[in-house]
């Protein structure tokens, strides 16, 4: 178990933990926390709690301290600057001329980066763009690409309901929703009226997905023959899902009458059949496929943004703490007086040329003769007779050995025969 909490950045937005250390956190509270982004301004969503190890994305960041009032009016102050970031962004995209539309302008707690989130039907090259905008703030530029979801988050608005859009208001992530959801709960399946204000399918079908599915499995489905607690056989014309009632289609005598019933009091065969598209024209099954494909897409599109948002804290972790790894091995070097040799370590290029500078230095040294080596050879010729086996070189040396002493004998024999010589030549005279 881990001992967290729960801090969001912006209303509605996701939560994230963080290791609260000794501070005494209560909820409602603002923090100082480090992220991915910097220092952050957070408010405090969930106090102090222990979470298991699997709901937890390692490293776990520490708090930093509590907000205090100059950390609140600084707060403040970026908030202020945000319109005016807006402004000059929106000029900026004009005189660039680029299809974009700015949707929101955000300053990090400690100014040290600036973020502009915009929506575009594709791709944008804004590198001009940036440009500029570096050159008028003096800092880091940062633009995102967000979707139309996340526009209407942004911006908020009333739903069809009169109330403030679920996104907006308390909503932290996305859910899936398909057009399935909107037949479980017996609803119109007519476009626009079950499409948000993004123009996606209504978040809040997925609210009471679950409930209208276990209710549906107890009830039989339209046009489902039954048989009443009065022995009599109709089928059924409508149902009310939450109260558990069936409208059936039975003859008594010779006419036919509409009944109700509750589900309790008839006898069919258990077996949930989902809705079909039979009743659609083909312009709403195909403004209904269309809706399904696009909420794939988002779908995947947002898996996909997360995919690479948890790579990019990964790698930053990482070489945040390679980084760490580094500077307690140079200080750990420099105490035991071993620098040169890290130095020389990972500089090979300089250990090259050290390496090619010894061997100029051994070929501008002069050569030696060697008279006594056989057949007069001198010092750097046939050295690849030298090469080769511990072997070889042993059999060498001896043979070199035995050349000496033969040449020793015969100048020595040659030195006798001129002492005899002379010998007899001062015996004549």
């Amino acid at each position: 178990m881990i001992k967290v909490i729960s801090v969001r950045f912006r209303t509605a937005g996701k939560v994230y933990f963080f290791d609260p250390l000794d501070f005494d956190i209560q909820k409602g509270q603002h923090v100082i926390v480090e992220t991915a982004r910097g220092v952050e301004y957070g408010l405090v969503v969930g106090g102090v709690r222990e979470v298991t190890d699997d709901k937890v994305i390692q490293p776990l960041k520490p708090v930093l301290r509590i907000a205090t009032p100059e950390d609140d009016l600084q707060d403040a102050k970026n908030q202020e600057r945000k319109a005016e970031a807006f402004k000059i962004c929106q000029e900026k995209i004009r005189k660039h001329e680029l299809d974009m539309k700015l949707v929101e302008a955000e300053y990090t707690f400690d100014n040290n980066k600036v973020l502009f989130y915009f929506t575009a039907d594709g791709r944008i090259d804004f590198r001009e763009l940036v440009k500029d905008l570096a050159a008028v703030f003096k800092t880091r530029i940062e633009l995102r690409q967000i979707g139309v979801r996340d526009e209407i988050k942004f911006m908020g608005g009333v739903g069809v309901c009169g109330r403030v859009l679920c996104c907006h208001s308390y909503l932290s992530e996305f859910v899936p929703v398909s057009i399935k959801m909107a037949k479980e709960q017996n609803l119109s399946l007519n476009p626009t009226k079950i499409s948000g204000v993004c123009g996606r399918l209504m978040c809040c079908l997925k609210n009471e997905e679950e409930i209208y599915e276990e209710l549906n499995r107890k009830l039989p489905n339209v046009g489902d023959y039954v048989t009443t607690q009065d022995d009599l056989k109709g089928t059924v014309h409508s149902v009310n899902v939450l109260r558990q009632l069936i409208k059936v289609i039975v003859e008594v005598g010779d006419e036919k009458e509409i009944k109700e019933y509750h589900v309790d009091d008839l006898q069919f065969k258990k077996k949930y059949h989902s809705k079909d598209k039979s009743d659609l024209s083909p312009e709403e099954q195909a403004e209904l496929e269309r809706l399904e494909r696009e909420e794939k897409e988002d779908a995947e599109a947002r898996r996909e943004e997360n995919k690479v948002s948890r790579d990019r804290n990964r790698k930053a972790a990482a070489e945040k703490e390679e980084v760490a790894e580094l500077k307690q091995e140079t200080a750990e070097e420099g105490k035991s007086g071993q620098q040169g040799k890290r130095f020389q370590k990972h500089r090979p290029d300089k250990n090259l040329n050290k390496k090619n500078d010894n061997n100029n230095n051994n070929n501008n040294k002069p050569q030696e003769n060697r008279k006594d080596r056989p057949n007069g050879k001198k010092n750097g010729e046939n050295k690849g007779e030298n090469k080769g086996t511990e072997r070889n070189r042993n059999q060498e040396g001896n043979h070199h050995e035995g050349g000496k002493n033969s040449f020793r004998r015969d100048r020595n024999k040659g030195r006798g025969r001129r002492d005899n010589r002379n010998k007899g030549n001062e015996g004549q005279s």
